[in-house]
């Protein structure tokens, strides 16, 4: 089962994926589609010209092509990954623990602190490509707000499910939920 999607007037047919005994949610990955990452990073840069941001920073994985996409297209220097374990590079790290609709387990996020120094009382978005639950969002504003960072706007390509509801994010579209028969809910 598919769901077609125009997404910054390009046609994608996302697979739909078990969620559960009831849920399917359709699977939208970026990774490896350039045209879409360009497209969808040019239009979230349209509706977040007004933040007046300094810095854009995602969650890795699947955030990271928009964050580089939209720092590139900016002319922008430097984005930020909240990873997913600490590397050794890393000359000290903030953490915090996130639990997804995506993830089995419960996942920790970390930030250097060379790149929370860079970020202190500088205004920053928070970009993913997909907001669903919103929990690896608040894991990342916490990440932000420990490293002295003002959060300036949060913005995604889609917002699934109820996220779609929320007037806290930017995002291009909705996307909906959908039964054991494929069908939207």
């Amino acid at each position: 089962m598919y769901y077609p999607i125009t997404i910054a007037e390009l046609e994608r047919n996302l697979p739909l994926c078990k969620l559960n005994d009831e849920l399917f949610i359709a699977a939208f990955v970026i990774f490896g589609d350039a045209p879409l990452t360009v497209a969808c990073a040019k239009e979230l840069l349209e509706k977040t010209a007004e933040l007046n941001y300094d810095y854009v920073i995602t969650a890795e994985a699947k955030g990271i092509p928009l964050a580089h996409e939209m720092a590139r297209q900016r002319g922008d220097e430097t984005y930020f990954v909240a990873r997913k374990v600490p590397k050794l590079y890393m000359t000290g790290v903030f953490e915090v623990s996130v639990q997804s609709i995506t993830t089995e387990k419960e996942q920790k996020l970390f930030l250097d602190t060379a790149e929370a120094e860079k970020m202190r009382g500088k205004r920053i978005l928070i970009v993913d490509d997909v907001i669903s639950t919103g929990e690896s969002l608040k894991a990342v504003e916490a990440l932000v707000n420990a490293a002295g960072g003002i959060i300036a706007g949060k913005a995604a390509i889609l917002a699934e499910g109820d996220a779609a509801k929320r007037r806290d994010i930017t995002f291009l579209q909705g996307l909906p939920l959908f039964n054991i028969y494929g069908n939207p809910i």
